[in-house]
């Protein structure tokens, strides 16, 4: 073993800051959601919309990276990206995924699961244009999750799509939304002692049950 291994072997936490109960917590999953991530953007914690997206390939080979949420509703989770990296690519095989939310400052973890689906073309061309200039150039100029040669490429790329597009370059075909729409949460709250508050929701009968799973 390394001496790295037994320093991280060594490490510990106790979780104390706060507590998930049932009376406490709200009878909708979304509710609770915006309580937490509303909570996390009040802390001013380093990007609180940062989430871990996990989706299976055809191999059943499971793979995970961080994306961005942009926005929330009754429909489900939204962020965007390139629909023929990896991700998206996975997503067509496979629609369906987990996401993730890791807030370590206040000890405090989302899990969502559910089916994923493509956001509509008008909502994804409007969130398209209220991204700044050069991340919609970024989005013509990125081959996402393909081999390139070196930087250059996508420098090459960049200067090339600005002159033509200039000012105004339009969503490409190949960019835009996923929203995954839950039929699963759980919401984790550290406490000491590693007996930490795990509280689930799952679909049934049309509403949500929330049951309370040991840590």
């Amino acid at each position: 073993m390394s001496s790295t291994s037994g320093q991280i072997a060594d490490l510990r936490k106790s979780y104390e800051r706060a507590e998930l109960s049932e009376d406490a917590s709200h009878a909708d999953p979304l509710k609770q959601f915006d309580q937490w991530l509303t909570e996390a953007i009040a802390a001013q914690l380093p990007e609180p919309n940062a989430m871990t997206l996990a989706t299976v390939a055809s191999d059943l080979r499971p793979s995970t990276r961080v994306v961005l949420v942009k926005g929330y509703d009754e429909r489900g989770i939204c962020w965007y990206t390139n629909y023929e990296s990896r991700k998206g690519q996975e997503l067509a095989g496979n629609p369906y995924a987990a996401l993730q939310f890791h807030w370590v400052e206040l000890e405090r973890v989302v899990r969502i699961e559910g089916r994923v689906e493509k956001v509509g073309a008008q909502e994804s061309d409007a969130y398209y244009a209220s991204r700044p200039l050069d991340s919609r150039i970024g989005a013509w100029a990125s081959p996402q999750s393909q081999v390139i040669s070196g930087r250059s490429v996508l420098v090459a790329n960049a200067a090339k799509y600005g002159a033509q597009f200039m000012l105004h370059p339009p969503r490409p075909p190949h960019w835009g939304g996923y929203r995954l729409v839950p039929d699963a949460w759980q919401f984790w709250q550290g406490r000491k002692s590693r007996l930490h508050d795990r509280l689930r929701y799952r679909q049934a009968g049309g509403g949500w049950v929330r049951e309370r799973l040991a840590p």
